[in-house]
């Protein structure tokens, strides 16, 4: 009988100990549980405070998103290098107004609306830099990259096959 109690005894420690590391160790007090100052890496009132914010992704700069683009559209519409460098200025400022757009708090039906303006308004200035056979060239071009998932599913079974 004693043996029992004794068993159960050392049970219920090891799932008390292992509950208090699950929160304590791991989650919101850093990895060094209580830590140094009693409150793990960052200290008391300002750990709080930042424990029920998320951390924020890094943002890609805008230069390089649209460099990666150039890197597809430019073979893709036959463009020249001063086409190249006038769109990607186009670009780089619609990517950074859209920045803008995102951090501001508005509505959602707002918000919409004010993207698919900023939209219109890019295209327009990326088609005053096109000729006429590079605008088609460009119209598909946009579509291919609304469908970026079926493309790689594509290729993928190509590969696998």
């Amino acid at each position: 009988m004693k043996t029992t109690q004794i068993f159960l005894s050392i049970i219920l420690m090891i799932f008390s100990i292992s509950t208090i590391s699950a929160q304590y160790g791991n989650n919101g007090y850093g990895n060094s549980g209580y830590g140094g100052n009693g409150y793990g890496r960052n200290g008391g009132m300002s750990q709080m405070n930042q424990g029920s914010q998320p951390e924020k992704p890094k943002e890609i700069p805008a230069e390089e998103t649209v460099s990666k683009l150039m890197i597809k559209m430019k073979p893709a519409l036959n463009l020249d290098d001063l086409q190249e460098i006038a769109i990607s200025n186009v670009l780089i400022e619609s990517i950074r107004s859209q920045g803008i757009l995102l951090k501001q708090v508005t509505n959602q039906e707002d918000q919409i609306k004010e993207f698919q303006a900023l939209s219109e308004i890019t295209d327009r200035k990326v088609k005053d830099f096109l000729n006429p056979d590079q605008i088609e060239k460009y119209l598909v071009f946009k579509e291919d990259l609304k469908k970026p998932s079926k493309s790689k599913s594509k290729r993928k079974q190509k590969t696998e096959n």
